[in-house]
């Protein structure tokens, strides 16, 4: 029992002393903590400070917002990270700048490892907001996703297509390969094909076309004038290939092509010009021997 006891009262005594050791730490680090925290406090206030600034100059560069939030983003992480880095030093003394970068560099390799394709995403999204290729509202065609641009994030961009569906691209695809943004400008030119007989005249035909196209009210003569020009001999039909310029949005283009389809239509035939169908001419070498029905019978 007596050596029980001793074994308690000696366990007692090294917590205590634990204990009181960490204690005195504690008081001794007390005036550490609290300029770590006047220096996180400090931080804070610069941190707000150069975000403020930072919106005012980006709204009067008339920046994109999601630019504006990875600058604002940007500006945070590093401020914090620099405050905090200084807090620890602050507190711990024996953990220096450089020992905690090294730490702090060999855990961002690994980091790097596993989150290679997210950064890449993110380091693309980036430069897609800077460069600004495109913009939200433009229609834009990469690989095989074609579509109006809704949303331009950190990590992918959300492409509204055509047939109503929302397809998200990561941005690092897009950023990769080659995009077609099809309405940079306000106008593009699109073009159709329309034949007509071989026993037509051509410089007619082209005439009466060049009126038709001219009067619809969605092809943009005022921009570029038509072109109207016998492009090959077809199977059955002169083929003239018609451009002009439109609206570059997608639904302009094909409301466009149906009114300079029906304007051509109608000319053609107001005018009297054979659109023709496909003709088959079959050619026999070998003279073919035709009998008649009563010869067949009388000989039967």
């Amino acid at each position: 029992m007596d050596e029980n006891a001793d074994l308690l009262n000696d366990a007692t005594s090294i917590w205590q002393d634990v204990v009181l050791t960490w204690g005195e730490a504690a008081l001794a680090a007390l005036p550490r903590f609290g300029f770590a925290i006047v220096v996180l406090a400090v931080a804070a206030l610069l941190i707000w400070g150069v975000k403020a600034t930072t919106r005012r100059v980006a709204r009067r560069m008339n920046l994109r917002r999601n630019l504006t939030d990875v600058i604002l983003l940007l500006v945070s992480v590093i401020g914090w990270f620099l405050a905090l880095l200084m807090a620890v030093t602050i507190v711990f003394p024996t953990v220096t700048p450089s020992n905690a970068l090294t730490t702090l560099g060999l855990g961002s390799v690994a980091i790097g490892f596993a989150f290679k394709d997210t950064f890449e995403n993110f380091l693309a999204g980036i430069l897609i907001l800077m460069r600004e290729p495109f913009e939200i509202g433009d229609h834009i065609h990469c690989e095989e996703v074609e579509g109006q641009v809704e949303q331009i994030t950190i990590r992918d961009t959300h492409i509204r297509q055509t047939d109503g569906q929302l397809v998200v691209v990561p941005n690092a695809h897009l950023f990769h390969n080659p995009v077609q943004v099809r309405t940079n400008r306000e106008f593009r030119r699109t073009s159709i094909i329309c034949g007509v007989a071989y026993g037509e005249d051509v410089d007619e035909a082209r005439g009466v076309i060049a009126e038709a196209v001219r009067h619809v009210d969605s092809v943009r003569d005022d921009v570029r004038d038509i072109q109207v020009f016998a492009k090959a001999f077809g199977a059955s039909s002169i083929d003239f290939e018609i451009t002009w310029w439109t609206g570059s949005a997608p639904v302009d283009i094909r409301s466009s092509r149906d009114q300079v389809v029906a304007a051509i239509k109608r000319a053609l035939d107001d005018a009297g010009i054979e659109i023709p169908f496909p003709y088959r001419t079959l050619t026999v070498n070998d003279p073919i021997e035709v009998k008649s029905v009563k010869a067949e019978s009388d000989a039967a």
